[in-house]
């Protein structure tokens, strides 16, 4: 552990040799120039490793807070406390129903006949990312897709259509950062009066702690690796990043989600997450339960998989 820095670049240079591994293609913009020089330092090195402008605002905070509660700045301590973020304690008074924190194997499926199909085959998660702009269309799947899975004990979750999904009973829903932006107050009050579970997707630490705000029933992180099934505005976050999220989210159930496949599976487990999302390995397998049943052993397997 060292003083607090007065050479910002040799203490930037320090935390980006140690950090090495969470680096991406980096980008430069202009740092803020608090006068703090441990959030000055950090933030340069966050910048360098490739984060997202936001992102190194954040873990740079949480950097100078860590060195400000440890009187000391130790560039290989890479910030991972809830209270250097500022995230709020628990419990809390105004939280989403809680889900089990191994959601395990999480499908998500295009139609209520794939989840079907997947819950009778023992996926313990499932969710529906039913695409259309048809209102009849959508509130017919939904339903369908809730009974699909009654009987078979599987999660199914929602994915968008929050209000079809009240109607119809489904155990959760999934929403993105964009369906935060427009969730009025009453909308939300509703979702949360409902006891409904609700997941959140998350793309870094900057929609990690936005999403905390909300206290979720589980933090979709992602997208790990490289995915063509949508078009992402942030690059892959790597396995490197995925642990120093699961590490500070460590109190969520977290799912990995994004061009995760059975190769890298093991490194996505080792990472700390309860669970895995999946869609192309499943639906463009010849054989999804069998693929699926795969899938389920390895992941049970886990005590076998490297730490």
């Amino acid at each position: 552990m060292q003083p607090i820095p007065t050479d910002l670049d040799q203490a930037a240079a320090a935390i980006v040799r140690l950090h090495g591994e969470l680096a991406l293609p980096a980008s430069r913009p202009q740092t803020d120039r608090t006068g703090q020089p441990v959030f000055q330092a950090a933030q340069l090195a966050c910048l360098q490793l490739g984060f997202v402008a936001a992102d190194a605002h954040c873990v740079a905070r949480a950097w100078a807070h860590q060195a400000e509660r440890l009187g000391c700045f130790d560039p290989a301590q890479w910030p991972s406390d809830p209270r250097d973020f500022g995230l709020a304690p628990w419990p809390r008074a105004q939280a989403f129903a809680e889900c089990p924190k191994d959601l395990g194997l999480y499908a998500v499926l295009p139609d209520a006949a794939w989840v079907g199909r997947l819950a009778r085959a023992g996926v313990p998660t499932l969710q529906l990312r039913f695409k259309s702009e048809d209102a009849l269309a959508v509130e017919t799947e939904v339903q369908a897709a809730v009974e699909a899975v009654r009987g078979t004990g599987a999660r199914l979750f929602i994915n968008d259509h929050w209000q079809a999904a009240l109607r119809a009973g489904a155990y959760g829903v999934h929403l993105g950062q964009e369906d935060l932006e427009v969730l009025s107050a009453a909308e939300l009050a509703t979702l949360l009066e409902s006891g409904v579970r609700l997941g959140l997707s998350t793309h870094g630490y900057a929609e990690m702690l936005r999403a905390d705000a909300f206290s979720p029933s589980y933090l979709a992180l992602g997208a790990v690796f490289p995915t063509t099934l949508k078009r992402m505005a942030t690059a892959p976050q790597g396995p490197g990043r995925l642990k120093r999220y699961a590490q500070l989210m460590a109190r969520y159930p977290l799912v990995a989600i994004g061009g995760i496949d059975v190769e890298r599976l093991p490194e996505v487990l080792a990472s700390g997450v309860g669970s895995v999302a999946v869609v192309r390995a499943l639906v463009q397998a010849e054989d999804p339960e069998r693929t699926a049943a795969d899938w389920m052993a390895r992941m049970a397997g886990r005590q076998a998989l490297p730490s």
